[in-house]
């Protein structure tokens, strides 16, 4: 037999290589005790047993170590810090992993906070609300929210049960926990993101899949629309975003698009590619928790529309909205006795005063311009059943909601040529110049 000394030189390795090369004795002779060896004392059933026995050894030691140092601490009134802190809660959370059913993590931080009934909103309800009722094979759904002055995320219990007019079970809304095969899904736009990068390394590194719904970057690209400060925050909520997500979901083909360009602008590089899907929103108001309530005065305004041709803008009070535009334009009808109505619907939003005020003391103000600041979503349903047309004239939407409205109530569509409206509509609108003249 070849042997080799157990510290052996390269000359001597070569030396014997060559041996068995040319002795195919001794090459066979090596052959079979190297099976015998192998079979009696590195068996594969052998191997599995040592190895499942280290972990356990391991596994068991390491719960025992953590378990004294939790008890040591409460013994002895033992204060860490803050740092300290998370890691040790780190650490148990991975020892004493969650074993019930994978969870699917909706973020509605600003929902709890907040209901606004802007769009986003309205779609968060939506969104969320049929999720709970229809889960994902496999998956339980929990909403969940956080805070800057969070560490992490805690169950939305309270905003759920009153979310689903469910009385009040559990008011404890404890951390979340999470193991591999989870998902968190970023469903609500929040600033608060920014603050939990952290977090999200945490949870990627249990395996928990991260996706964020993105409803427009337009702050970003066009900053003359917002007030100061919103392009600095939406910017830095995208890039953290991107940074921390496994793929991130558009409302449009032209906001994936908008986004994806950006990030090639920016150049912004990741270790593993980003994913980029989009989805189109419906437009189900009965189950998005619509708002109720009529005023004094609906019926007489709601004759006044019925009475002529109306034409319908559905809206926040902004910049980018094209209320001014479209003013202009029915001035210019009114002042040739063309008689139409317009009905604005939706609440001052940001840098539009003079505007409100112009339209507040207008002449036609309640005979033929109609603001309707702040209804509720069953006013407005009642609106657009006896408006005869919508007008789309915003400059820039990450989908245009009110067009699907306006379809679902079989109601023709005046919209600006801007390739969203177009994604939307296709080629059931009609479509004005993308320009800023009456």
């Amino acid at each position: 037999i070849v042997k080799l000394p157990d510290e052996f030189t390269q000359e001597e390795l070569v030396n014997a290589l060559e041996e068995l090369y040319v002795n195919d004795k001794k090459r066979d002779i090596l052959g079979k005790k190297a099976k015998e060896t192998i079979l009696s004392n590195h068996a594969p059933d052998k191997c599995a047993r040592k190895y499942f026995e280290s972990i356990e050894t391991f596994y068991t030691n390491n719960i025992n170590e953590n378990d004294a140092l939790i008890d040591s601490l409460i013994k002895n009134n033992i204060n860490i810090d803050d740092s300290n802190l998370k890691q040790l809660a780190d650490c148990i959370s991975r020892n004493h992993q969650y074993s019930g059913e994978k969870q699917l993590f909706i973020d509605v931080s600003s929902l709890v906070k907040i209901d606004s009934k802007s769009g986003i909103q309205r779609v968060v309800k939506s969104i969320l609300k049929e999720l709970l009722e229809n889960p994902p094979a496999g998956y339980r759904i929990e909403p969940v929210y956080s805070t800057v002055e969070e560490y992490g995320y805690k169950y939305a219990r309270n905003f759920t049960y009153d979310f689903l007019s469910y009385p009040l079970q559990d008011n404890r809304e404890n951390l979340i926990d999470f193991k591999q095969g989870d998902i968190f899904l970023g469903l609500d736009l929040s600033p608060i993101v920014i603050s939990k990068v952290e977090f999200y390394k945490i949870l990627k590194s249990f395996g928990v899949k991260t996706y964020f719904i993105i409803y427009d970057i337009l702050p970003i690209i066009h900053p003359e629309w917002w007030t100061e400060n919103i392009c600095e925050i939406h910017t830095k909520w995208l890039e953290t975003v991107l940074n921390i997500s496994d793929s991130v979901i558009s409302i449009s083909k032209a906001v994936s698009y908008e986004v994806k360009d950006w990030v090639n602008k920016k150049d912004i590089k990741k270790n593993i590619p980003l994913e980029y899907k989009y989805f189109h929103l419906g437009a189900d108001v009965k189950n998005s928790m619509p708002s109720k309530g009529l005023l004094n005065d609906t019926n007489v305004v709601l004759d006044k529309l019925k009475s002529k041709i109306s034409f319908l803008s559905v809206g926040t009070i902004e910049p980018r909205k094209g209320h001014k535009q479209t003013i202009l334009a029915f001035e210019k009808l009114w002042s040739k006795n063309i008689d139409v109505n317009l009905v604005i619907v939706r609440k001052l939003g940001w840098l539009m005063d003079d505007f409100a005020s112009k339209v507040r003391n207008h002449p036609e103000r309640n005979k033929r311009l109609f603001w309707l600041e702040g209804i509720s979503d069953e006013y407005l349903e009642k609106v657009y059943e006896t408006s005869t047309c919508l007008i789309a004239a915003s400059e820039g939407e990450g989908f245009g909601l009110p067009l699907i409205e306006a379809a679902q109530h079989k109601k023709p569509i005046i919209a600006r040529d801007i390739p969203v409206f177009k994604e939307v509509a296709k080629e059931f609108a009609y479509y004005f110049e993308n320009t800023n003249e009456a």
